[in-house]
């Protein structure tokens, strides 16, 4: 494979990793389906009432409800980890490298199921919460979490690392040739245009240059999967996946610049007529009409059925009055996908319309310059480069062919037809994120000295880079099949809600690990570290708290209607 530099390393199977590896990882398959089954069962029983799911009965019991969920992203990761390398060793590329990865993963995550898994850093998730009295059970299992994580394959996984520096990724991804070329060249693009100078825009809480903006549209960023019909490539979501990382590694406010096209697109090619589609797809593909997203409230957060930002009629128009939140990118935007409640006899999702409010992209002087919109910003501690701002509406006006799909009462069901994709891309960039501290981390271990040699030669600074490199991994493969899910036309949001859950988690560790490697060099402002931390931490609490999250991929698990 010439596009990832991996061909230059002959791929020989090395004695010293577990005999016959993927047999037992397979057979371990059955035993954590088992599991899950059992799992959903037990929970099942303490949160129905009659053949439905009780909220107040979620509520009750949302340790073990949430826990769920954690188990069967663990037991869906794994799957797609073993899918991954049988496709590689059916290829003949299944090396040292991709076998170490694989068996360090399901020996930690084995282990982790059957001892307890960290849905936070105080939050335990034990079989025996959910109901369970035993564990995963079986000799191939017992091998894998005995041997499959240990100090000699984390070493060995680090040696190949260091050796192999230059690859963009650590391990074959398992995607082809053609999707690791467009990485390839976001690759590049990301090291000579975005990470020489993504710190100093982070530090000096600076507005990504439009000329960056300009040349990621050139590159095709903000129409990667419009249909070529409208202006756009017509690529896949996988392709989305791969931009979306090598961008967010350069740094994650350029990687989310994408986002918002995203989900502006994703809304007007699901709910919009033909007239929207032709009018907005165009300028959001070529960069032209930069979108903005206009959702949360200042006392609402996740729950979206309670906005209170309404639309009321002017003639064939509409105005709009209200408080908004957390939106990103917002002064010099061009339009706002913004969700407002038409029916102001409602309280809940049905009343509720979204609209493409078309608004002047501001200045420095002047954020905001329309009539009926004012706005001011929010400091954050990362996820710079964009601002966030809290926006006032009083009467602003909002021309009526703009309400999308030109019906009322639809927002809400055109929102959540959107919550596929933008969460297979959040988990693109917390991939991202996590890779970048990575980069950073073994930069700065083989750098450092202590006590007479390389910080990376001791075993638990080489055992935490070596384990950032094989939760990406799983976290990749997760959010992988994520995407090759929706380009197939599948119902996903239970796998890209799993994704979305297990990446963002893998991107704080990665970062507060990295931080560690770098001591009290860490905790200072000029070191990159810093910076990523930050950010990684973001990821957690967009497109779905890591709770929120939970709640819904354990909802579909639950759901009796479903089975």
């Amino acid at each position: 494979m010439p596009h990832d530099g991996q061909d230059q390393f002959q791929v020989e199977p090395r004695t010293d990793l577990l005999p016959d590896l993927l047999s037992l990882t397979a057979a371990a398959i059955p035993a954590l389906e088992s599991v899950q089954d059992k799992a959903i069962q037990a929970v099942r029983t303490h949160v129905t009432e009659g053949d439905r799911v009780s909220g107040a009965r979620i509520e009750a019991h949302q340790h073990a409800v949430h826990g769920l969920a954690w188990l069967a992203t663990y037991v869906e990761a794994l799957c797609q980890m073993q899918t991954w390398a049988e496709k590689l060793t059916e290829a003949g590329t299944f090396g040292e490298v991709e076998g170490l990865v694989h068996q360090i993963a399901f020996g930690e995550y084995l282990a982790q199921i059957r001892g307890g898994i960290p849905m936070s850093q105080g939050e335990m998730l034990r079989l025996t919460d959910l109901g369970l009295d035993a564990g995963i059970e079986g000799p191939e299992i017992d091998t894998l979490i005995r041997s499959g994580n240990n100090q000699a394959a984390r070493t060995r996984l680090l040696e190949l690392m260091r050796e192999r520096s230059a690859e963009i990724t650590v391990g074959r991804t398992g995607l082809d040739d053609e999707l690791e070329m467009i990485r390839e060249q976001f690759r590049r693009f990301s090291v000579d245009k975005v990470e020489p100078h993504a710190h100093e825009w982070h530090l000096k809480d600076e507005l990504i240059p439009m000329e960056i903006v300009s040349e990621m549209a050139e590159l095709g960023v903000f129409g990667l999967t419009i249909p070529e019909e409208y202006g756009g490539f017509g690529l896949s979501k996988a392709s989305m996946c791969v931009v979306s990382e090598e961008l967010s590694r350069g740094y994650i406010g350029v990687g989310s610049l994408g986002t918002r096209s995203e989900i502006a697109a994703e809304l007007i090619l699901c709910g919009g007529t033909e007239e929207q589609k032709q009018k907005w797809l165009p300028g959001i593909a070529s960069g032209e009409t930069l979108p903005t997203a206009v959702f949360t409230e200042p006392n609402t957060g996740s729950d979206l059925g309670a906005l209170r930002t309404r639309a009321t009629r002017d003639g064939d128009d509409w105005q709009i009055t209200g408080n908004k939140t957390w939106i990103t990118h917002a002064a010099r935007t061009h339009v706002m996908t913004l969700l407002a409640r038409t029916d102001p006899a409602t309280t809940n999702y049905s009343g509720l319309s979204m609209f493409l409010a078309e608004k002047t992209p501001g200045t420095d002087d002047a954020p905001f310059p329309d009539d009926g919109i004012t706005g001011g910003e929010i400091e954050v501690l990362g996820y710079r480069g964009m601002k966030e701002y809290e926006l006032a509406f009083d009467g602003f006006a909002v021309k009526g062919e703009n309400l999308l799909g030109g019906e009322e009462g639809r927002g809400f069901k055109q929102l959540m037809e959107t919550f596929e994709s933008a969460r297979i891309q959040t988990a693109a960039r917390a991939i991202g994120v996590a890779q970048s501290a990575l980069d950073i981390s073994m930069r700065y271990a083989e750098d450092r000295k202590q006590f007479g040699k390389s910080l990376i030669e001791f075993p638990r600074v080489s055992g935490k880079l070596a384990m950032m490199a094989v939760e990406i991994m799983v976290a990749r493969q997760l959010t992988y099949f994520s995407a090759y899910q929706k380009d197939h036309g599948r119902r996903c949001d239970l796998e890209a809600g799993m994704a979305k859950l297990l990446g963002a988690r893998v991107a704080w560790a990665a970062a507060d690990n990295g931080l560690q490697i770098h001591g009290g060099n860490g905790f200072a402002l000029e070191y990159a570290i810093s910076r990523v931390l930050c950010d990684a931490r973001i990821l957690n609490i967009f497109e779905g708290a890591a709770e929120i999250q939970a709640q819904v991929i354990a909802r579909r698990l639950l759901d009796t209607r479903a089975t």
